[in-house]
């Protein structure tokens, strides 16, 4: 068994791959299986989560910045604040906006 911390392979500034630990990566992980282990329609995240975006209108509100499932990076469009969404794969539904506070 291996203890050390998940690992995750970037390439840095010079195109060479570097290799950083990634503190989330455990918890992400069993939170995308939780979240789509039952995936569920659009009401039913609305009723749970608020306010749920498709593809196309996470793309018309949102700039994408980056993916660490099941979370999306993005910054809002209408205010430029940067944030994150949590989404399902199946049927693919962003939802649970939350602002960053810095």
């Amino acid at each position: 068994m291996h203890d050390s911390p998940p690992k995750t392979i970037s390439m840095d500034q010079a195109g060479h791959a570097a290799q950083s630990v990634d503190p989330t990566e455990e918890s992400r992980r069993a939170l995308l299986v939780t979240v789509n282990a039952t995936p569920v329609d659009r009401a039913a995240l609305e009723t749970k989560h608020g306010q749920v975006w498709s593809t196309e209108e996470l793309a018309r509100d949102f700039e994408v910045l980056g993916f660490a499932a099941p979370f999306v990076v993005v910054r809002r469009k209408t205010d430029g604040r940067a944030g994150s969404l949590m989404f399902q794969h199946h049927p693919r539904f962003y939802f649970s906006f939350e602002v960053d506070h810095e």
